[in-house]
């Protein structure tokens, strides 16, 4: 896996610094982790209410499951910038407050409201993506393992919370909007517990701002290209299947609820499963067989949805909640590249601005053929194309030979970030 250089990181490792500093940082952790895709799987949940609420076409209901990867790919280009000027923890601190901002709009029930929410919650939630490893970096230098563990656990623990009460509670309260302007409350807890992890960071007379490396040099290295590669290829699927799985289902026949119901099975299977990843891709020689029991197990899945009929959903749910596994895994390597903070952050944003970019096609070009076709068929057969890619290139990711990073001008130096298994 990725291993990191013994050079020094910009703040105090995990052992030196004050129990309460830490207690505050594992707490913000959980409250972010919590929200990183809340608001995304909440929204899917309900794509299908608000399009008969709202009134919308299907460009626009093609558009608003595209919106999270255009802002992560658009907004999370300019963390490594903002991440060097503000420094970590202020960068999260600014980008919680426009997640819960935007989320709390999407609760006023007009399209534009749904859109422009959408877009300023987003590309929030995009620069904290990109700063997570980073955080994670300063904050459990020698936990990250562990750490990037229990933020992703949290994360698919609050996506399949609220992709299962979303319906629910937008059903109690009489309005789908309403409902989903509920999930910028548990945002804004996210930014109230973060704010003293931020204070500590700005009393701290020894901790300066991360500094910035340009990320895009990295693109010429072995090293940047897989990990972009890998990312771009685990996000494409994920947030096709985010955004479309519940819909998917409905149009199938299930009803909203049961298809609700499943698309929470998929969301939890994700959580131990990222768990058992990366337990058995952190031991020595072991990353091989991780990532080839997640991208077979999300190949399966797919061929599961394509054939088998809608009454027996739970097995692709189950199957394909595995392979959403493959995140936490791919984290814990951006985590551990790089010699320094500023360092995993250009690295943590070429993967995710590319990668993310690149997946929009995922969820808009599934919407925009199963409009075409009026079936779902040949947008789940694509999938299952890209399913098989992402196999290889997971291969080659695992390959054992090292991929260190050597760029030239900017990102000179950044040699240390090497992967192997």
């Amino acid at each position: 896996m990725a291993t990191t250089s013994s050079a020094p990181l910009t703040t105090a490792s995990y052992q030196t610094k004050p129990r309460t500093a830490v207690v505050a940082a594992v707490i913000a952790l959980v409250l972010i982790g919590l929200n990183l895709r809340a608001g995304i799987t909440g929204a899917s949940a309900l794509l299908h209410d608000l399009q008969q609420v709202l009134g919308y076409g299907p460009l626009v209901a093609s558009l608003i499951p595209s919106i999270p990867t255009l802002c992560f790919a658009v907004a999370g280009a300019a963390t490594s910038w903002l991440t060097g000027k503000l420094g970590v923890e202020k960068a999260i601190l600014l980008s919680l407050g426009m997640l819960a901002g935007g989320l709390l709009l999407r609760g006023i029930p007009t399209t534009g409201m749904l859109v422009a929410g959408t877009v300023v919650g987003m590309s929030g939630l995009a620069v904290c993506n990109v700063s997570m490893p980073s955080f994670i970096r300063e904050h459990f230098a020698a936990r990250t393992s562990l750490m990037t563990g229990v933020y992703t656990v949290t994360m698919t623990s609050g996506a399949t919370a609220m992709a299962v009460a979303v319906v629910p509670l937008s059903q109690a309260l009489g309005s789908p909007s309403a409902g989903l302007g509920t999930i910028g409350v548990l945002a804004l807890s996210a930014f109230l517990g973060f704010l003293p992890v931020t204070l500590h960071a700005h009393r701290n007379t020894a901790r300066k701002t991360a500094g910035h490396i340009s990320p895009w040099p990295l693109l010429r290295t072995k090293t940047g290209r897989l990990l972009t590669g890998i990312f771009t290829l685990q996000a494409l699927l994920a947030y096709a299947l985010l955004s479309w799985f519940p819909y998917m289902l409905t149009t199938m026949g299930l009803s909203a609820a049961d298809s609700a119901i499943m698309f929470g099975a998929m969301q939890l299977v994700s959580v131990p499963a990222g768990m058992v990843l990366i337990a058995i891709g952190s031991r020595p020689r072991m990353l091989r067989p991780a990532v080839y029991l997640a991208t077979l197990t999300m190949t399966a899945g797919i061929a599961a949805l394509l054939f088998l009929p809608v009454s027996l959903a739970i097995i692709p749910a189950v199957l394909l909640g595995f392979g959403l596994g493959i995140f936490p895994l791919v984290m814990v390597i951006i985590s551990r590249s790089g010699r320094s903070t500023a360092e995993t952050t250009a690295l943590s944003t070429l993967a995710q601005s590319s990668g993310y970019l690149l997946a929009t096609v995922g969820p808009f070009g599934m919407g925009l053929l199963h409009s075409a076709t009026g079936s779902w068929t040949l947008p789940i057969a694509l999938l299952l194309v890209i399913a098989l890619v992402q196999i290889f290139v997971a291969h080659l990711l695992s390959s054992g030979r090292p991929a260190g990073v050597s760029a030239t001008g900017p990102a000179a130096g950044a040699d240390a970030a090497g992967m192997k298994e």
